[in-house]
């Protein structure tokens, strides 16, 4: 005999999930309709290994689909050292996806109890995680296109919704598909947006979100939007910070995340632009992985933008040592573009050192950053 739904909601609690809902196996037609119109603006989704409109159908995964069981975990629990709030996204900064050693010990320990009850499971990675959550009644969503928990950390979206789908059939739970934001919200989220990805209410440009930005981009980001970009090395938190519905949440006391702290001296900028492959992949790869060890360049980019928009001199040192030692022209672009932003005697000497020695796209952001410092 299979499990009832009350059995499977007291195992999820059992082993420390959060919240839990469920909803049918049906297609997930809308989504699919709104990525088949705006193919152009998720065609990289394909080249990061996630074929989105394939996840749009349970069947796809498994399939005698019946039902998804979404669990909801909140990832902002703890407070984040704050040298890392604002250059990293809070949901990477606890990940264990890769170390395996927070929530993936429950959901695997969850997995396995239906297993033993007779019960097939698959928790797909590039399936609708909000849309399941919504329809699975567990929240609504902003205006910026993050999923609002009903229940978990004051209901913020400091939450991360994990859909799991069955071949066994639970009766869905009441869907709240709905934007649930107060009518006097004057748009904070998108007023905020840096770069202007989001352009409305519930619509992004996925492309000019500093997230995809900072670790899906193959080029460096053009002159008007690295100002734009700010701090951020990996990810981007904006929209949630400025959301009147997170602000409940973000104003408490917190005790402190000490798995991040425990990694807090890794992430110092300095380290991070000089890093090489080894220091990467023991050290950030195993919380940050949506950056191959083959495109460090992306990482070292990232930081010398970040060092550039810090405004601070102490790094200039940092930033003329990474140009020497670095032989990708992204990051010497970058670099010298760092350089310029933070200005003074130290930088200018070192960039009218560098021109006769560069060429191409770097020797033409050598002479800009020269220039910008000049006037």
């Amino acid at each position: 005999m299979k499990l009832s739904k009350e059995q499977v909601i007291d195992q999820a609690y059992k082993v420390g999930l959060m919240d839990i809902g469920f909803t049918t196996a049906e297609k997930f037609t809308s989504q699919k309709e709104i990525l088949d119109s705006r193919r152009e603006s998720y065609e990289w989704t394909y080249k990061a290994g996630w074929p989105v409109l394939e996840g749009t159908d349970p069947k796809t995964f498994l399939e005698n689909a019946k039902s998804i069981i979404v669990v909801v975990e909140p990832y902002f629990s703890e407070a984040f050292p704050p040298s890392m709030v604002g250059k990293f996204g809070r949901c990477y900064q606890d990940d264990d996806r890769i170390t395996k050693d927070n929530l993936v010990p429950r959901l695997i320990s969850f997995l396995k109890y239906l297993g033993a009850n007779g019960i097939k499971s698959k928790p797909p990675f590039h399936m609708p995680h909000r849309l399941s959550a919504a329809r699975a009644g567990l929240g609504t969503f902003g205006k910026n296109n993050f999923f609002y928990s009903n229940k978990l950390a004051r209901k913020s979206s400091w939450v991360l919704p994990v859909p799991i789908i069955v071949d066994h059939e639970f009766s869905p739970d009441e869907p709240t598909i709905e934007v649930g934001c107060p009518k006097w919200c004057k748009n904070a989220c998108i007023a905020a947006c840096p770069t202007g990805a989001l352009n409305s209410p519930n619509k992004i440009e996925p492309r000019k979100c500093i997230s995809f930005l900072t670790y899906y981009s193959e080029d460096i980001p053009p002159p008007e939007v690295r100002e734009q970009m700010g701090m951020w090395v990996y990810g981007c938190d904006r929209c949630q910070d400025v959301c009147p519905r997170n602000q409940s949440w973000m104003a408490q006391e917190l005790p402190v995340n000490e798995r991040v702290a425990a990694k807090e001296k890794h992430f110092s900028l300095p380290k991070l632009l000089h890093m090489d492959r080894q220091y990467y992949e023991s050290n950030v790869f195993p919380h940050m992985f949506y950056t191959p060890a083959e495109d460090l360049w992306r990482w070292h980019m990232n930081v010398a933008r970040s060092i550039g928009n810090s405004l601070d001199s102490e790094y200039v040192p940092d930033l003329i040592r990474a140009f020497q030692e670095n032989g990708d022209e992204r990051v010497k672009s970058m670099c010298a573009w760092a350089l310029g932003r933070i200005g003074g005697e130290q930088a200018k000497v070192a960039l009218e050192g560098f021109l006769g020695q560069s060429e191409g796209r770097v020797q033409e952001e050598v002479k800009q950053a020269i220039e910008k410092i000049a006037n």
